[in-house]
């Protein structure tokens, strides 16, 4: 059984009880504008609830935009400084020549 199937399954069988006991018709109005809309309960509460996790998910997202954006920067950096590296390497082992032989391991 998944871990996934574990946790979904009894969140699942409250939102079916939350909806089964909150099935009374509400009215929603969007004051400015002369809209109406006959709902359940239900539907109404969690649609909010809905709402309200989906802003909250792109406020953090939008929060974390600086740091993935220096991350990029710093990653871009790190490469640059790699490439640098491997080149002063290539270029030493080249102006150095051939490198001795070990000497004879002592008996």
């Amino acid at each position: 059984m998944s871990w996934r199937l574990l946790l979904l399954s009894p969140l699942a069988l409250l939102l079916v009880l939350f909806g089964l006991s909150n099935r009374h018709m509400v009215a929603l109005k969007l004051w400015p504008f002369d809209l109406e809309w006959d709902t359940p309960l239900a539907v109404a509460v969690l649609l909010a609830a809905a709402l309200a996790f989906l802003l909250g998910a792109g406020i953090a997202w939008a929060s974390g935009l600086p740091q993935r954006r220096q991350a990029r920067r710093m990653e871009a950096a790190a490469h640059l400084l790699e490439a640098e590296l491997n080149e002063l390497k290539g270029r030493l082992a080249r102006e150095a020549g051939p490198a001795l032989p070990a000497p004879p391991a002592s008996r």
